[in-house]
């Protein structure tokens, strides 16, 4: 389970993979443009996930990728890269 945003610029996506993030909402809290928020609804382990809410607000800062524990976040060009894989491209 993963959600995906295109910045309003059309040069990357936020992907957030629900099937790592433990809703721990740093992402929410650190953000420095307030991009994310709190849904209301549970993913398959029980944790309420971040939505991507005001994407024309993203700089593009990457914070929320580098600071993300469990590297639910990635961010890209919208280009996959067959030289990069993150743990999001392994199944558990």
């Amino acid at each position: 389970m993963s959600s995906a945003a295109r910045l309003k610029k059309g040069f990357e996506i936020i992907e957030i993979n629900g099937n790592y993030c433990k809703g721990c909402d740093i992402c929410i809290e650190f953000c420095p443009t307030g991009v994310f928020e709190k849904s209301g609804t549970l993913s398959k382990k029980g944790y309420y996930l971040p939505v991507v809410a005001r994407m024309e607000d993203c700089t593009g800062c990457r914070l929320c990728d580098l600071l993300c524990p469990e590297l639910a976040i990635v961010i890209t060009d919208g280009k996959k890269s067959d030289n990069i894989r993150t743990r999001a491209d392994h199944d558990d």
